[in-house]
């Protein structure tokens, strides 16, 4: 975005916190650099239309820029992993073909890029698909370090993260209260809220050593800062766990009897 650099420039620095920007070419990576950036993310889309749209050029024109952006993250000493935008199907092309997908992890590959993103900036996965994509990508390239991304346009970013999961992914991108969305896809939502998918591991037994309340109060605050409501589950109708309540005794023995 256009006034990336000056947000970054503003954020008061965490120490521990890892800070990292979306960028579309090695003049990304020069703005990274001037705002003391120290790790960029490269992104292509596998639709054309979507890569016209968003960064003016078609993913073939994207790809061969992916080493002269690897050569100049490499001499200013940042970090630099790769995304690739709708590689779970765009409004323009509907299904995106696989092969067009794994040409581009190749060529990430090819310029030493290790850390992929698999990203659903259109809304349109869904469970079975996922599961079969991830299953296919890993046991493909068992040498990558995957995430996964989902917007939860349609409701099914909880359960594509769970078919990630079950595929063998552990690494997964939200955001607090679900904010976010590319203005370019036609009904746009943000990424899945980082509350509701740390509240679907809470319930399904899997560790993720983050408190699901503070999760919770910082979501509240990023709904108070934007303005309007959010397509946060949890912040609209809180933990299951909150819900249950002790019954009189007499009460749980009559309900038993029914």
């Amino acid at each position: 975005m256009a006034d990336t650099d000056e947000v970054f420039k503003g954020i008061e620095k965490k120490e521990g916190v890892e800070y990292r920007a979306l960028i579309a070419n090695v003049k990304g990576v020069e703005r990274a650099i001037a705002c003391g950036c120290t790790k960029v993310k490269l992104n292509v889309s596998a639709s054309v239309a979507h890569n016209l749209a968003n960064l003016n050029r078609t993913p073939a024109q994207s790809v061969a820029g992916f080493q002269a952006a690897v050569d100049r993250a490499k001499e200013a000493g940042i970090g630099i992993s790769g995304s690739i935008s709708m590689a779970f199907g765009s409004p323009w092309d509907r299904e995106i073909p696989l092969k067009d997908v794994k040409d581009i992890v190749d060529a990430y590959l090819s310029v030493g890029i290790r850390e992929i993103s698999l990203s659903d900036a259109s809304g349109m996965a869904y469970p079975t698909q996922v599961y079969s994509i991830c299953t296919e990508m890993r046991r493909q390239y068992p040498q990558v370090d995957w995430w996964l991304h989902f917007h939860n346009t349609r409701g099914l970013g909880i359960a594509n993260i769970l078919a990630g999961m079950q595929a063998g992914f552990s690494q997964f991108d939200s955001s607090f209260a679900g904010v976010g969305g590319c203005p370019f896809v036609p009904g746009a939502a943000g990424n899945v809220a980082t509350e509701d998918v740390v509240h679907l591991c809470e319930e399904a037994g899997v560790e993720t050593g983050i408190d699901l309340d503070r999760v919770m109060e910082v979501g509240r605050r990023v709904a108070q800062l934007v303005g309007h409501s959010t397509d946060s589950y949890l912040l609209r109708a809180g933990k299951s766990k909150d819900l249950i309540r002790e019954l009189p005794a007499g009460q749980i023995k009559n309900q038993t009897m029914k």
